[in-house]
């Protein structure tokens, strides 16, 4: 992969080049022909080099051309699944030779298929109607190195600072990712969402079959639903709703539950029409929320609901996202793009997802930031996470074009 971005990097630059154009790594490297090259290669790699994708993919426009989002936004749905023998030989592996016989029906062709497993429906002879995830074979022994030449590629570009350490935070995306690997782990969390979020109205969490999970494989109901982007063409009353849930089950899982699903990929929201409830898939990232980085978040939406700078520093500081060595103007402006972020969630009153104004202005700030590399930091890698679903949210906000009270909801929630 990096070979072929390599030689389309080196011929485009000759053609610029030729034309008098001094072309930048960033602008060679971000092309549709390079994103489609990517997007070929991840969909057959899977594991943690296609999660990456599937990250990138999740842009609204705002920030990647469309027509990039548009070539990775295959990862999301273009996984290549398992031929029938391999799938064979990991349920053989699992379950034993004549795990059949559980089984009035096992469809070998999945549902579903993601970064690290495929989805197949099955129902077992005691009736149990059941979404059965498989594991792909050597997922877990991929890890470490799939995060080492993504690793690789990003350090290749340039785009870092050379001063920059990112391995830290490369040893806890492995071990994150390690964790997410082990359906085990990840049966444990999906029960315990399942107790916080029983007899709930607006959630449902498939029940887990203890019986049939193990390390590989993780079993739990079938609830029939559909994909959550699908509800972009429905009235407003209920994108705005299914926003709400979300944006709702976000400050529970900070201030509530201390407990939180990290990985915002849209696959991991459904939607049930019958009953108008938000369906909740894969817990495989989810990571306990201390009392601390709580307490931080709190003091952090405090201060920036009612634009109290001295709050905001108080809380960026705790969370990482400034550094007490940082110089005064660094601080300055990370402040001043919480002031930004912040801005339009202090009034009470609706918030348009769809307006990118704060968007644009926030990358222009960012864009301007990130050239200043005298002083570049990496925040704490559970600040990292909370941010990553905190923008996986906003981002489902503005795929379905919610319109939605959220300085309410902050409020309520402190």
């Amino acid at each position: 992969m990096a070979g072929g971005i390599a030689g389309t990097m080196l011929v485009d630059g000759a053609k610029q080049w030729a034309q008098g154009k001094r072309p930048s790594v960033g602008d060679l490297l971000l092309t549709p022909a390079n994103a489609r090259k990517i997007a070929d290669r991840l969909a057959t790699m899977r594991g943690a080099a296609m999660k990456l994708g599937q990250l990138m993919s999740m842009d609204t426009g705002d920030f990647l051309p469309p027509e990039l989002a548009d070539i990775l936004g295959r990862l999301r749905a273009d996984a290549q699944h398992m031929p029938q023998g391999q799938l064979r030989n990991v349920l053989n592996e699992n379950w034993g030779r004549g795990w059949e016989k559980r089984f009035k029906s096992f469809d070998f062709k999945p549902i579903a298929a993601a970064s690290i497993g495929q989805v197949h429906r099955a129902r077992t002879l005691d009736g149990r109607d059941l979404a059965i995830k498989v594991q792909y074979p050597g997922v877990r022994q991929s890890i470490d190195s799939d995060v080492d030449n993504v690793a690789s590629l990003i350090k290749l570009t340039g785009l870092l600072p050379p001063g920059i350490d990112i391995d830290p935070m490369l040893a806890d995306a492995k071990a994150q990712l390690h964790e997410e690997a082990d359906y085990a782990h990840e049966a444990a969390h999906l029960a315990r969402f399942g107790e916080l979020l029983a007899g709930s109205a607006d959630f449902h969490v498939p029940a887990l079959h203890a019986d049939l999970t193990t390390p590989d494989i993780l079993a739990m109901d079938y609830i029939e639903s559909i994909a959550i982007e699908d509800t972009a063409d429905m009235d407003g009353e209920v994108r705005d709703r299914i926003v709400r849930l979300a944006v709702e089950l976000l400050l529970r899982e900070l201030f509530d539950f201390r407990l939180m699903q990290t990985d915002p990929n849209f696959a991991n929201y459904r939607f049930d029409p019958a009953t108008g409830r938000l369906v909740l898939l894969d817990f495989g990232a989810t990571r306990v929320v201390t009392d601390r980085v709580s307490d931080a978040y709190r003091t952090l939406l405090r201060g920036g609901l009612s634009r109290d700078l001295a709050q905001m520093r108080e809380g960026g500081l705790a969370l990482g996202m400034l550094h007490p060595d940082a110089p005064e103007n660094h601080k300055v402006a990370v402040l001043g793009m919480f002031d930004t972020a912040f801005e339009p969630l202090r009034l009470d009153a609706p918030f348009d997802f769809t307006s990118n104004e704060m968007t644009m202005e926030l990358r222009d700030e960012g864009m301007a930031f990130a050239k200043e590399r005298t002083f570049w930091q990496i925040p704490p890698v559970d600040t990292l996470f909370i941010q990553r679903k905190i923008g996986g949210v906003f981002l489902l906000g503005s795929r379905l074009k919610a319109n939605l009270n959220v300085h309410r909801l902050i409020r309520d929630a402190l």
